[in-house]
C-alpha cells in the first residue's frame, strides 16, 4: 500500500508539473509546430521536463515511509516508477520517438535518467538533514 501512496503523489505532481509546463511554456513558446532547433527543444521541452521528472521523483520519495524507504530497490521503485512509466507511455503513444538514431528519444531518456537521480538526490538532502 505503501508503493501506492508514492506513485499516486508522484502521478500527481506529474500531471500538474506537465500541465503547468505546457500552458505556460511550451504551448506559448513552441506552438503547434514544435521547435525548429536543438537548443530550443533544449530550452523549451527537455530542461522544463526535467525539472518536472525531478519534482514527481522527490514528491513521490519524501511520501515512501520507514522502514521501507532504506531498502534501495523499494525506494527506487516507490521514487521513478512514475517516470518511468510516463516516459514507456509517451513511446507508445508517440512511436516516431522510438527512432534510436533520433535525438528525442535519447534525450527523453537522459532527462528521465537525471531526473530520477536529481529527485533522489533531493530526498537524500533533505531527509538526512
Amino acid at each position: 500500500m505503501t508503493l501506492v501512496r508514492c506513485w499516486a503523489v508522484g502521478i500527481v505532481v506529474l500531471v500538474l508539473t506537465e500541465y503547468v509546463q505546457m500552458t505556460l511554456i511550451h504551448d506559448p513558446l513552441a506552438g503547434p509546430d514544435g521547435v525548429g532547433s536543438f537548443g530550443a527543444a533544449l530550452a523549451l521541452v527537455h530542461l522544463p521536463n526535467l525539472v518536472c521528472v525531478v519534482l514527481a521523483t522527490w514528491a513521490a520519495a519524501r511520501v515512501h515511509p520507514e522502514p521501507w524507504r532504506e531498502m534501495p530497490v523499494r525506494h527506487l521503485a516507490a521514487a521513478c516508477a512514475v517516470p518511468a512509466a510516463a516516459q514507456v507511455l509517451l513511446l507508445a503513444l508517440r512511436p516516431d520517438v522510438l527512432d534510436l538514431a533520433g535525438a528525442a528519444f535519447w534525450m527523453s531518456t537522459g532527462v528521465l535518467l537525471a531526473g530520477c537521480a536529481v529527485g533522489l538526490l533531493l530526498d537524500r538532502l533533505v531527509w538526512t538533514s
